[in-house]
């Protein structure tokens, strides 16, 4: 049974995803529903983490958006995902979750 699970699971494994880590800079076009209309949203910010490992892996990009902290989290494998584009890779030091939050936040 966990065999015929694996299998279909990698059929839904997507292979057109750059190689991105916590603290690259992207530009994530995910797709919006909006009653009978679709719409293509890009969220450009940085990733604060990916976590979890096959079809179910995640990551989370946060923004600031009018002088406020804006997190969200994709599926990474998801087919409302159209594109993932790596825009900048940062300095090693910048690389940690908890620079980002912190030079992010205004007060």
């Amino acid at each position: 049974m966990a065999n015929m699970i694996d299998i279909l699971e990698r059929k839904q494994l997507r292979d057109d995803l750059p190689d991105f880590k916590a603290g690259d800079t992207v530009r994530v076009h995910f797709q919006v529903i909006e009653g009978q209309r679709r719409r293509v949203q890009v969220f450009e910010g940085v990733v604060i983490k990916r976590q979890g490992a096959g079809v179910r892996e995640t990551f989370t990009v946060r923004k600031n958006s009018f002088g406020v902290g804006v997190e969200r989290t994709f599926p990474l494998h998801s087919p409302k995902i159209e594109q993932i584009e790596l825009v900048a890779d940062p300095s090693p030091a910048r690389a940690g979750a908890r620079a980002m939050t912190t030079r992010n936040r205004s007060f």
